[in-house]
């Protein structure tokens, strides 16, 4: 069984029709990247999963629990953590402030696996500035903020949407590095991308999706030395 499944689903903002007839799997400890062109569904797939926009059919299990018609809280609560494009940081708290928010706490009072600690041990740089002011930071650094916020709500599946878009090359270099020290704990990953630079060392599978349908799925080896597919479909 998938520890995440999406089956059939059909997305619509309003009377637009997004996703068509979309599945996909994400098997436990593994990164799944979806890859496509602006406009092709990605963020709408994501989007789907966590709740934020039902799916009108189709079903959606975390590891055979059913998420389909829950509210977004409620999926978090299942465990599934989501990065936004837009990050959505509180600026006006400081770095270790926006950490605290989002921490976690059990029925006993206790925290979860993710302790503001071990979260400025992914992510150094952060910790040298946990007293700034969220709103001062550089686009990179609230990147890492949002990310490890999101750490904070201890998930066991991390939905993170265009993680690598806006920054700057060397910063790009650093967060995938970051990522990939994540994935050797065992976090399951679902990462919806256009840099393929980017996901090329991070991802096991790859599902490029065109006009909210998915055109193709693979390992990322077989994608990456598949330049006929990344052409008609990526054109790059």
């Amino acid at each position: 069984m998938a520890y995440l499944e999406v089956h059939g689903i059909e997305t619509f903002y309003g009377d637009s029709h997004i996703l068509f007839d979309l599945s996909l799997e994400v098997a436990e400890g593994e990164v799944v990247c979806l890859l496509g062109r602006n406009g092709a569904g990605k963020t709408t797939t994501l989007k789907s999963i966590i709740g934020l926009v039902p799916p009108r059919s189709g079903r959606i299990t975390l590891h055979g629990q059913s998420l389909t018609g829950l509210a977004p809280f409620r999926v978090a609560r299942l465990g599934i953590g989501y990065v936004p494009e837009e990050r959505r940081i509180f600026g006006n708290l400081t770095v270790h402030e926006n950490l605290e928010v989002a921490r976690r706490t059990w029925s006993d009072g206790a925290g979860g696996g993710w302790t503001a600690e071990r979260v400025f041990e992914l992510f150094p740089h952060l910790a040298s500035l946990r007293g700034r002011p969220a709103g001062r930071l550089s686009g990179g650094e609230q990147q890492m903020l949002t990310i490890a916020r999101t750490l904070m709500g201890d998930p066991s599946l991390l939905l993170l949407d265009e993680p690598s878009e806006g920054l700057a090359p060397l910063v790009v270099e650093m967060l995938a590095a970051q990522l990939a020290r994540l994935k050797s704990t065992g976090l399951t990953m679902l990462v919806a991308e256009q840099n393929i630079h980017f996901v090329s060392e991070l991802g096991d599978r790859v599902y490029i999706l065109e006009k909210g349908m998915v055109r193709y799925r693979g390992t990322m080896r077989e994608f990456v030395g598949n330049e006929e597919i990344r052409r008609a479909h990526l054109a790059v």
